[in-house]
């Protein structure tokens, strides 16, 4: 997952259009919470941020749901020097699709994470060390129902929508399927029912990065330290995924990274795009936990809601919510396909949905890059009458 506006200036981060500075809070559940393995915890943490008002009816909350690598801070910045805003500054904000002088918008981080949430870097109670891959195996459904005990802390009364991108759409499905009648509109982009085989062997790729590192140590491993050039491989491979061929063609080319130097033949960084590759993958390791990346990744493996319910149609029989689904036409790790299938199967179960495709070649990322073709997409979707006819075709 790419960051948009990693480069914006400070000056238009604090405008008028902009959040500006906002504080992350933690949610602190002290009940037992039993995940789908049957593992308990005996509580947990979820760190996350809020954006807007929540009105009187409490009726006008919407979820944001990030991916694999997110976290929960979406939008603003953390400091007035700060120069790398929310993932998703460019949606959300005063005026922005996701108006926050409408919406109260709520993002957290997900249980199994690593920012503020708990995970296999927390603290076992028990013992006075972090969890570990001793930390219960984390499920998308979890996830979710972790967030709907912040919601009701938040006393949030109905989710006027919910929305994400790539495993945030997963979420943001399941939270429908869960909490129909708390739910009221879902938009769920780059996404998928169920991961397919190749996805699946991206992630086992990854996994067996960090795992065959011998500073992975069974999971055991300080923090701070750990299989950081395990993570930082799977880092650089997964990122392959996240982009297409035409973007990494426009943006580097075969260029090499001193021109000057002629052929060499070491096995020094000679392309641009493997100095970038390197350096996606040495930026991750700086904010992200490697176990942390094994039970996300797992979980999103795990995914699969026709097996779980017996079909994608009975699966969204309980789903109230009114549904717009995104698929980008160069995303090839989630393509638009099967983006469009989801949308299909709940039109076959007999409720509210439309799809829309956007052409791009920016790849799986594209719903977190700018397009004002998007924000349109979503500013109607969110804003419009829910008795207005559906305005969207499959």
């Amino acid at each position: 997952m790419t960051d948009p506006e990693e480069n914006a200036p400070v000056s238009r981060l604090l405008a008028a259009s902009e959040i500006g500075i906002v504080a992350p809070r933690d949610f602190v559940c002290t009940r037992p919470f039993t995940f789908k393995s049957g593992q308990v915890l005996p509580g947990f943490t979820l760190r996350y941020e809020t954006y807007g008002e929540l009105n009187a009816t409490r009726d006008n909350a919407i979820l944001i749901c990030h991916a694999l690598s997110g976290d929960h801070h979406c939008a603003g910045v953390h400091a007035a020097d700060d120069r790398k805003p929310g993932w998703w500054n460019n949606l959300i904000g005063p005026g922005k699709a996701v108006d926050t002088n409408r919406f109260f918008v709520v993002c957290a981080n997900v249980l199994g994470g690593c920012v503020g949430s708990s995970g296999p870097s927390s603290v076992n109670p028990e013992t006075g060390r972090p969890y570990g891959i001793h930390f219960p195996f984390v499920t998308i459904l979890d996830m979710v129902r972790a967030q709907k005990l912040l919601l009701d802390h938040l006393g949030v009364s109905t989710l006027h929508g919910i929305i994400g991108g790539s495993m945030g759409g997963m979420q943001a499905l399941l939270f429908a399927i869960e909490f129909p009648a708390f739910t009221r509109r879902v938009l769920a982009m780059a996404t998928t029912s169920r991961e397919s085989a190749q996805a699946i062997a991206f992630n086992e790729v990854g996994r067996q990065a960090i795992m065959q590192d011998p500073d992975w140590n069974q999971g055991d491993y300080a923090k701070g330290g750990g299989p950081r050039v395990g993570l930082a491989i799977a880092r650089m491979m997964a990122h392959i995924t996240y982009v297409s061929d035409a973007s990494m063609d426009r943006k580097f080319g075969r260029r090499k990274k001193n021109p000057a130097s002629g052929e060499s033949y070491t096995f020094d960084i000679q392309f641009e795009v493997e100095s970038y590759l390197r350096h996606q993958g040495q930026a991750f390791i700086n904010r992200f936990d490697a176990n942390s990346y094994l039970y996300i990744t797992r979980a999103l493996d795990q995914f699969d809601l026709a097996q779980a319910y017996g079909s994608l149609e009975t699966a969204f029989a309980p789903v109230q919510a009114e549904s717009l689904v995104v698929g980008f036409t160069s995303d090839w790790l989630f393509p638009p396909e099967q983006n469009r299938q989801i949308a299909l199967a709940l039109l076959r179960a007999g409720k509210r949905a439309s799809y829309a495709e956007l052409a791009t070649d920016l790849g799986h990322d594209s719903f977190l890059l700018e397009s004002e073709e998007l924000y349109a997409l979503i500013r109607g979707f969110l804003e419009r009458n829910q008795a207005t006819a559906v305005d969207f075709s499959i």
